[in-house]
């Protein structure tokens, strides 16, 4: 049996290709078409594997874009694949946090991986990957370059989560003489606030995990953890999380 699974984001499509005990992973930009880049994700798989098309048995897709690739066999909600891939990583996670491009959640499992409960900011940019991406271009920087770049000793304070009002916010304490290591802290610490309160109205359950491309944004996962109070699991695989559930799902079609 040999399965894909697709997670199609806002930013980036994550394919994970599991033939027995091989894995094959591979990440392309969205972009305007997430069909495009879903088959780009594809054969980038069958390049590594060495299989042709015809060899895969299933595809399953899940993610914001899963309706919009027609390649799939199935679609499945990306809450139900992220629990199954974390549990597939780490079966003692009972939390998960995941901050993707478009929304963040929060995933309650238990022991089997089964969804107990969630809760989705889904609807606004602040605390997601798109806020940081514009916070970045404000600060003339690439959103990979922000973690290592904070001044987490004197962080500056945001007044505002909004996307609009925070990048002129930036501009002005970057014209006030504000060193960006200081600004970039500050928004770390803004993130962490508002996806913790998600996290502490559900109730924190050891152990936690932090998945999704911010991640791997190293202080995002100090502000969680400040305001959390615990420590937070980040799988060397934590923007694949989805994408491994729905090839898992794929096989137990067999």
């Amino acid at each position: 049996m040999i399965a894909v699974g697709l997670d199609i984001g806002s930013i980036a499509v994550k394919g994970i290709l599991i033939n027995g005990a091989c894995r094959h992973q591979a990440i392309e930009p969205t972009g305007w078409s997430p069909r495009e880049a879903g088959n780009k994700v594809i054969y980038q798989l069958l390049d590594q594997s060495g299989l042709q098309a015809k060899n895969i048995d299933q595809v399953f897709a899940t993610g914001y874009g899963r309706v919009a690739f027609e390649g799939a066999d199935r679609t499945i909600t990306e809450i139900k694949c992220h629990a199954r891939g974390i549990t597939e990583i780490d079966p003692g996670i009972r939390t998960i946090i995941d901050i993707g491009g478009q929304d963040s959640k929060v995933i309650r499992v238990d022991a089997n991986g089964r969804v107990i409960d969630f809760a989705m900011n889904d609807k606004c940019a602040a605390g997601t990957g798109r806020f940081l991406q514009v916070m970045a271009v404000a600060l003339g920087m690439d959103v990979s370059e922000l973690g290592e770049a904070e001044d987490s000793a004197q962080p500056a304070t945001i007044n505002s989560m909004c996307t609009v009002f925070a990048e002129s916010e930036i501009i002005g304490l970057l014209s006030r003489g504000q060193s960006r290591g200081s600004i970039i802290a500050g928004l770390h610490q803004s993130v962490g606030k508002r996806v913790a309160a998600m996290v502490k109205r559900m109730g924190v359950q050891k152990e936690v995990a932090f998945t999704g491309g911010v991640a791997r944004n190293a202080g995002v996962k100090r502000a969680l953890e400040e305001e959390l109070g615990c420590s937070l699991i980040v799988p060397d695989i934590c923007q694949y999380t989805g994408a491994l559930g729905a090839a898992l799902f794929a096989l137990q079609t067999q």
